[in-house]
């Protein structure tokens, strides 16, 4: 459903005044809601904008090699409390540091691997990334500090090539891109592609930046996308296709690893999933930077609306890409919160109020918890000396039909 005409003039208007004062050549956003893209804003003209336009995604390419682990994970191909140095005996010096906490920025590694900087050169492969690992790679102890690090996913994607067999650039192709569409999204920049600039901090001039092959650092910032595509990546981590990944697992990545704002509990990372606190919402996502080119992925899960958006230059000048995602989307939810759902009467045989619960089969009168308060616990039927079920045992609470408590 397309914007109201007078919530539309005003994304309009917030990103053509970011695109003026954050001096971007080209700003374009896309504001989605219930699968689809309903508004397109875009500003500048180096080049004009526009949703099949590519531009570099940078880290948001995280969130898809963190969708590729837990594919695995699911798969039983591995867990994640596995230590690294299990699936990687070329970091053994990592110590005890885990994959789960590779995915939350809490494993203590360092920013950066070693040797030029990784985005503006050339990438080398896995050997030699890991070559010389030491324990120096190490900077705190996990959990001690939420610490990002570009390193980690460059391990990630190692382990999984090394558990696959099958390099990341074909798995996310094979297994992401290709199922749910992703056409414009690829390793390597696909005409047509704005080009990505510096601008010169005095007179405005720009200059164009590389655009390199990173290998083996490639599951930390590689990918290149557009508007349409990320779009759908964006519905899909608002309500996810189950022959890509189960929404139970999606919901467990966006569940938080580690705060990474101590102070005032405002962000956080789940497994791969930046999650930003707006008043009394949480928007799940990304934002994503590389030499030219700066990203923003940002998510609203229970209304299922989310914005995506690109700029061509490293940086805005006035607080840049990431928060503008965020203003505009509290902005659609504050002043266009959704259609209101109609009541509608209960079915035949189900109880409606305030705690609900959902249970899947275990084993002879025996249920697991899967949803609400209960999630977890086991709900066990008790029966009378003639067989028949009397009562129901959960979490040793004893629920009967007896209002007082008689079976």
């Amino acid at each position: 459903m397309p914007l109201r005409p007078e919530t539309a003039r005003q994304v309009d208007a917030m990103v053509a005044d970011a695109q003026r004062a954050g001096h971007a050549p080209s700003l374009i956003i896309g504001v989605v809601r219930d699968g689809a893209l309903a508004h397109l804003a875009a500003a500048g003209t180096q080049p004009s904008p526009d949703a099949d336009l590519q531009y570099r995604i940078g880290s948001i390419t995280k969130t898809m090699t963190a969708v590729l682990v837990m594919q695995e994970r699911d798969a039983g191909k591995l867990a994640l409390d596995d230590q690294l140095r299990r699936h990687l005996p070329e970091a053994a010096a990592a110590g005890r540091v885990t994959l789960r906490q590779l995915l939350g920025h809490a494993g203590g590694l360092q920013r950066e691997p070693d040797g030029p900087w990784w985005e503006r050169n050339e990438g080398v492969d896995l050997t030699t990334l890991l070559t010389g690992f030491t324990a120096a790679k190490v900077a705190h102890p996990p959990y001690r500090y939420w610490h990002y690090s570009n390193l980690a996913f460059g391990l990630l994607g190692g382990v999984l090539e090394r558990t696959t067999g099958t390099p990341w650039s074909q798995l996310v192709r094979q297994r992401i891109l290709e199922p749910l569409g992703l056409r414009r999204t690829t390793y390597a920049a696909t005409e047509p592609f704005a080009r990505g600039y510096v601008l010169h901090p005095w007179h405005d001039t720009l200059r164009e930046e590389p655009r390199t092959d990173s290998r083996a650092m490639a599951p930390a910032g590689q990918l290149w996308s557009t508007v349409t595509d990320l779009a759908r990546w964006a519905a899909f981590l608002a309500d996810p296709d189950p022959a890509v990944l189960s929404p139970a697992t999606v919901e467990e990545m966006c569940a938080p690893v580690i705060l990474s704002d101590l102070d005032a509990w405002r962000g956080g990372y789940g497994l791969g999933i930046q999650l930003t606190r707006d008043g009394d919402r949480v928007h799940v996502g990304h934002g994503g930077s590389m030499p030219g080119y700066v990203a923003t992925l940002a998510v609203h899960r229970p209304s299922r609306t989310g914005v995506v958006g690109f700029a061509n230059s490293y940086g805005l000048r006035t607080g840049g890409i990431g928060p503008l995602g965020h203003r505009i989307l509290t902005h659609v939810l504050d002043v266009e919160p959704g259609p209101t759902r109609p009541w509608t009467p209960a079915e035949a045989g189900t109880v409606r109020g305030d705690r609900v619960s959902r249970y899947a089969p275990e084993g002879p009168d025996r249920w697991r918890g899967v949803s609400g308060v209960e999630n977890g616990e086991v709900l066990t039927v008790l029966r009378d000396e003639a067989g028949r079920p009397v009562a129901l045992d959960i979490a040793t609470f004893v629920f009967t039909r007896d209002p007082d408590g008689e079976p």
